[in-house]
């Protein structure tokens, strides 16, 4: 029933993860006001991706047949590359970038929302061959 109402699994991993990034990019404004964008971006991403895990749990994958470490350690890998590319472009627009072409316009919102869009389709195929991948194997 959900695949026709949102549609198949990657438009449901789509819509997830445009959640999880909406969490993450308002933590990260509201964590500005405590630390360095750089570091907020980084932070920021960390609320994003506990979003992103309890929401693709629920409603994009099936149940893997695994232990709920093991998802979360898969999971938390994939976003390791993601946080990386997230970061490298966020921070590389806004503080490089923007500045050199003299753009200054919500400076970091444009560059963190760039960022963040970036790594969907990578990440989708990580999660779906890494974090939620069937069990190869009967549990004994």
């Amino acid at each position: 029933m959900l695949d026709r109402l949102v549609g198949n699994r990657f438009h449901r991993f789509l819509l997830v993860g445009g959640f999880a990034a909406l969490v993450n990019f308002l933590a990260r404004i509201g964590l500005n006001h405590f630390m360095s964008f750089r570091w907020a971006v980084f932070v920021a991403y960390l609320f994003g991706m506990l979003t992103a895990y309890l929401l693709s749990r629920f409603f994009v994958f099936e149940p893997s047949g695994r232990h709920l470490a093991h998802e979360f350690f898969w999971f938390s890998m994939v976003n390791v590359a993601a946080v990386i590319q997230v970061w490298l472009i966020s921070v590389g627009l806004a503080e490089y970038l923007f500045p050199a072409i003299g753009f200054t316009w919500y400076r970091d919102a444009i560059a963190h929302a760039i960022g963040l869009a970036v790594p969907a389709v990578t990440s989708y195929f990580g999660h779906k061959t890494l974090s939620f991948a069937k069990r190869d194997h009967p549990q004994t």
